[in-house]
């Protein structure tokens, strides 16, 4: 896909030389996954510095474009900031003269690089990376290579981190008996499913210890929409009867 990309004849614009006294005038792009896992300073930051670092004495950073909660998988025209770039670069007198990124798997994955190249290389816009220490050149068999290899290697960590997390909630649900919570989906129903399996910890918080959950056990049998309970009925019900809270229960359990 790439050497076809790389033959096709395009009608491009001339990449842009120089400006008098400041080099070439940089867009900085980068991007982080989730909101509430990641500190966005923090990963613009180090990100940021990434590409500062890159384009020392070859011209500065003038505009900044960072998307925060938002896949790699989303293409870059459905992504806010992304496509904002996009569109201030097919300007008749785009204000960049390149793209800077801080690192590869911030802003692509699979073959979104390749896309983004061509649709670079039409607008004469240059596009830079740490990988290559520079702007990238797919005419550089090198680069090419390296692309690919990047491309897969961004697509295979988050197929890691999945097949991880997957991995560990089995192990938990299985081996060490955790109730891995959640209501059921819309539609099912919570069935008995039998003994418990780990009967030496049920016995540890049998009754004597743990008497409100075994009081409270049967009614989690039939299940309702959180609206048709009323705002602190379970609470009010535990208080009324004096039960006692499930930290002092269980204080000797680690």
């Amino acid at each position: 896909m790439l050497a076809q990309w790389m033959t096709t004849s395009r009608a491009t614009r001339p990449s842009p030389p120089p400006q008098p006294g400041g080099g070439l005038r940089f867009a900085f792009y980068g991007r982080t996954s989730t909101l509430r896992h990641q500190d966005r300073m923090s990963s613009h930051g180090w990100q940021h510095d990434m590409a500062d670092h890159l384009i020392t004495g070859h011209g500065q950073i003038i505009a900044d474009y960072f998307d925060a909660g938002t896949s790699r998988r989303t293409p870059w025209p459905q992504r806010p900031q992304a496509a904002q770039l996009m569109a201030t670069i097919t300007d008749p007198k785009p204000a960049v003269d390149a793209i800077v990124i801080g690192e590869y798997e911030r802003a692509f994955t699979g073959s979104q690089f390749a896309t983004i190249y061509a649709w670079c290389t039409r607008h004469g816009i240059q596009l830079w990376l740490p990988e290559t220490d520079g702007p990238v050149d797919l005419g550089n068999c090198d680069h090419r290579a390296l692309m690919a290899l990047l491309a897969t290697q961004s697509q295979r960590e988050v197929l890691r981190a999945r097949h991880r997390v997957l991995a560990a909630m089995h192990n938990q649900a299985t081996q060490q008996g955790r109730y891995l919570g959640g209501r059921p989906p819309y539609g099912y129903q919570l069935v008995d499913a039998g003994p418990h399996p780990n009967q030496q910890w049920l016995a540890e918080s049998g009754p004597r210890r743990c008497p409100w959950s075994w009081r409270r056990s049967p009614s989690r049998r039939n299940v309702r929409p959180y609206s048709d309970i009323p705002t602190g009925s379970l609470l009010s019900g535990m208080n009324r009867r004096c039960e006692r809270c499930t930290s002092r229960s269980t204080s000797g359990k680690s």
